[in-house]
């Protein structure tokens, strides 16, 4: 089990863009793609076939797991999880409260 996933909100420890808060739009093998982090300019050619038109594009890059922490909402900070069986089934919880995910 996975203790970050799709769709959790997660703030940035370290590198740029650290304090920021986003939503992860998805997981790669130990990365993350989280919305409005680690944005990057790519130059795009056109391609007529598609209707795109060429230019300079930003978009969100991969940033490493290990650089993350989800998000807390009822203590305002970074929190780490943990999984833990609850009748028979694996929840994820946070460390600090103990509440589920």
């Amino acid at each position: 089990m996975q203790k970050i996933r799709k769709g959790d909100t997660v703030i940035v420890t370290t590198g740029r863009d650290a304090g920021k808060r986003g939503e992860v739009l998805s997981v790669l093998e130990g990365k993350l793609v989280v919305g409005g982090i680690n944005q990057v300019k790519r130059n795009v050619k056109p391609n007529p076939m598609k209707n795109e038109a060429g230019g300079i594009v930003t978009k969100e890059a991969a940033i490493s797991a290990a650089n993350v922490a989800i998000y807390n909402s009822s203590t305002q900070k970074a929190d780490k999880v943990a999984i833990k069986a609850v009748d028979g089934r694996q929840t994820r919880v946070f460390k600090s409260t103990g509440k589920p995910v």
